[in-house]
């Protein structure tokens, strides 16, 4: 199960993963990312991730897909926060900080959940939530496509 957190920051993308995760969620998922991406040049992610126990074959590889599209796309991303009290999630999470360097990643563990929401909704130096809006539209014809026809349709 995938559900979006609700987080007052219009760069923030906020998501609760827990049991299984099936390809449709992840996809609901990754279209939320690509229509922030459109609003936003910058966006952060908080992901919890406690109760997640594993992700379905096609969900695993949608994923997988997704990320290595987003290779080339690391500029639109500041930060992402990672809650958890599991340290094999938080030494995934590192390892991650120190691959992609493009992208600060934190963990936070639960009692922390307020400082990881007030940690990702800081935007970049130099950048106000009034710069962001807006900044990245295109035209009248792009704002009517669906997430999916521009993103990863994946597995």
């Amino acid at each position: 199960m995938l559900e979006q957190i609700p987080h007052p920051a219009e760069h923030v993308v906020a998501i609760r993963a827990g049991g299984t995760v099936t390809a449709q969620e992840l996809q609901q998922a990754i279209d939320l990312i690509e229509m922030t991406k459109k609003r936003c040049p910058k966006v952060s992610l908080v992901a919890e991730l406690d109760n997640l126990r594993w992700m379905t074959l096609t969900a695993l590889l949608r994923d997988l897909g997704y990320g290595l599209t987003q290779i080339g796309e690391l500029d639109h991303y500041h930060r992402a926060a990672v809650i958890t009290d599991k340290e094999w999630i938080k030494h995934i999470a590192h390892l991650e900080d120190k691959l992609v360097r493009k992208i600060e990643i934190r963990t936070f563990s639960h009692k922390e959940h307020s400082a990881a929401m007030e940690w990702v909704a800081e935007l970049p130096q130099g950048t106000t939530q009034e710069s962001t809006q807006g900044a990245t539209q295109g035209t009248a014809d792009d704002d009517d496509d669906e997430p999916e026809q521009k993103g990863y349709h994946g597995a």
